[in-house]
């Protein structure tokens, strides 16, 4: 679908989606859309859903590494205000013969060289991107601004609640995976028994929750999703939806605690719906609760 770019009053409502894989990006584009906005999405080849075409007013795809297909896209469609939605697999950037099959336009190979000497943590690649868009006027707004009704609120979501010992658990990983974030490694750790069972790192969420799976087959443990202390929330923030429920439940996780007003929740009614039905406990909290519930 292609759209016209020529009316002004148009052209302020237009805000780009720069799309990885899952739902989010086409939750934030029907988000936009119904309130008045065009949505002119770039998705990652590979990662990106097919079926974001079909909610998007305008879309094309482009490798990872094409960053100026994606800046020179966005310019022809008038698109100065961009958001991120969606998990990038950042496990590509690890395969065999990665420099043939992610061969890096010149715009990528300025931002690598520009602002990713350093190091090459999720932030500071992240940051990376936006900062070379920045270089066409090009800006990242938040996904939420647009949405923020998928942010999960405080409190106990499902009809189960933790029991003692998984409360344990709750405030002794709250701090791990704090401190896990805030040393930009992941933002899930899963305990048992006040003892870390896994921590995630490039490989996301539904696989450390699988290998905490094979390393604790009794199951029982619990799984603790947490923002990162420095959040951006333009990028990479905490979400879970139904396969993070699936995942835990043949695993054999029994409890999930996230972080309220800071967690994106997917198709909620039907997540509390499934984890209601395979008995596992969805808590929405903060520190300042942990520090009370620690406290009596």
């Amino acid at each position: 679908m292609t759209i016209d770019i020529s009316s002004d009053h148009r052209q302020e409502k237009r805000v780009g989606l720069l799309a990885g894989g899952g739902l989010f990006p086409i939750t934030f584009a029907r988000a936009a859309r119904e309130q008045g906005h065009q949505v002119c999405a770039m998705g990652v080849l590979g990662m990106a859903s097919p079926d974001l075409a079909e909610v998007c007013d305008d879309y094309a795809t482009a490798p990872l590494s094409k960053i100026g297909k994606a800046i020179r896209y966005f310019k022809r469609m008038g698109v100065n205000h961009v958001v991120m939605a969606g998990k990038i697999e950042k496990t590509v950037l690890y395969q065999p013969f990665r420099y043939l099959r992610l061969i890096p336009d010149w715009r990528a190979i300025h931002m690598i060289y520009c602002f990713l000497r350093e190091n090459r943590t999720d932030d500071s690649i992240l940051l990376a991107v936006i900062r070379e868009f920045e270089r066409d006027n090009i800006v990242f707004e938040s996904a939420l601004d647009y949405c923020p009704e998928i942010l999960v609120e405080h409190g106990f979501l499902t009809r189960r609640k933790p029991s003692p010992s998984q409360w344990r658990d709750v405030r002794f990983g709250w701090e791990m995976a704090k401190e896990m974030g805030r040393l930009d490694i992941g933002q899930t750790v899963i305990v048992d028994d006040t003892a870390v069972i896994a921590v995630e790192a490039i490989e996301g969420t539904d696989e450390a929750i699988r290998r905490a799976g094979g390393l604790c087959p009794r199951g029982g443990f619990t799984v603790i999703k947490v923002a990162k202390p420095q959040q951006d929330m333009r990028f990479d923030v905490p979400t879970i939806g139904l396969d993070t429920i699936r995942t835990m439940h043949e695993a054999g996780g029994r409890v999930l605690a996230i972080e309220a007003g800071k967690t994106i929740i997917l198709d909620r009614d039907e997540v509390v719906k499934l984890a209601d039905k395979l008995a596992i406990t969805i808590i929405s909290l903060n520190a300042n609760e942990l520090k009370l519930r620690a406290a009596s």
